[in-house]
């Protein structure tokens, strides 16, 4: 990862290691997995896919006479297609289950990884904007924009990256339960963070940098400095 200063790089043992003197937890949790597969492993394309080709052969055999060796492979098929919908699901709950997302009151840190576990710490002063996406399921996610030249590869970060943004990877907390809560959250910990920084080169504390707003499907109150919540959005 790419930062000027060092302040992403990982850090092994955060959450669990002692936090800095005067900062604190304020929030931890965890991706749901069930939504995890939903919508970032999306099981419903593939089971839809799999179907398809599940029904053509039914079809082929049915009509052309196959017999019992044709039974036989439609069978074989759908116990594949369903040991490959069942991976799916476990690699999700693997995934929610190794991920902890945590807010402090001066960052947020991101341990993720089932195989390889890393720890991503994200301070305040290097998010420029965070964007909320809450989904009809009464789950969410929390993307959070890196300030400029911050980067990190979206193959370091999936499932825990936003959607369909590959080439500018954002750091996500993913799936989460009571999204509208933890932004409000989050918001309410920027606000106080900035509040307490002097206005000095190098300490981000300007909201108005860029223009962040979309089309808002809601009311999101924009933050006044830091970080801020661009929109929202029900998917």
């Amino acid at each position: 990862m790419k930062t000027e200063d060092a302040e992403l790089d990982a850090i092994p043992g955060l959450p669990a290691e002692a936090l800095p003197e005067g900062e604190r937890i304020l929030w931890q949790g965890r991706p749901q997995w069930r939504a995890l597969v939903r919508h970032a492993f999306k099981i419903r394309w593939i089971a839809a896919y799999l179907a398809v080709f599940l029904v053509a052969r039914m079809v082929s055999v049915a009509t052309g006479g196959a017999g019992a060796d044709g039974a036989l492979q439609v069978v074989v098929m759908a116990v594949l297609f369903a040991g490959c919908l069942g991976l799916c699901a476990l690699l999700a709950w693997s995934q929610a289950r190794s991920a902890i997302y945590t807010i402090t009151t001066h960052r947020v840190v991101m341990q993720v990884g089932a195989a390889c576990p890393v720890t991503w710490n994200l301070p305040f002063r290097r998010i420029e904007a965070a964007d909320l996406t809450v989904r009809d399921e009464g789950d969410g996610d929390v993307v959070l924009r890196l300030v400029s030249p911050d980067r990190v590869a979206w193959v370091h970060l999936w499932p825990h990256a936003r959607p369909g943004h590959r080439l500018k990877a954002c750091p996500t907390l993913r799936a989460i339960a009571q999204p509208r809560q933890v932004a409000a959250l989050l918001g309410e910990a920027v606000r106080d963070w900035a509040a307490e920084q002097p206005t000095t080169p190098g300490v981000f504390v300007d909201a108005a940098v860029g223009d962040h707003t979309k089309p808002p499907l809601g009311s999101v109150e924009p933050l006044p400095v830091g970080p801020r919540l661009a929109s929202e959005a029900h998917h």
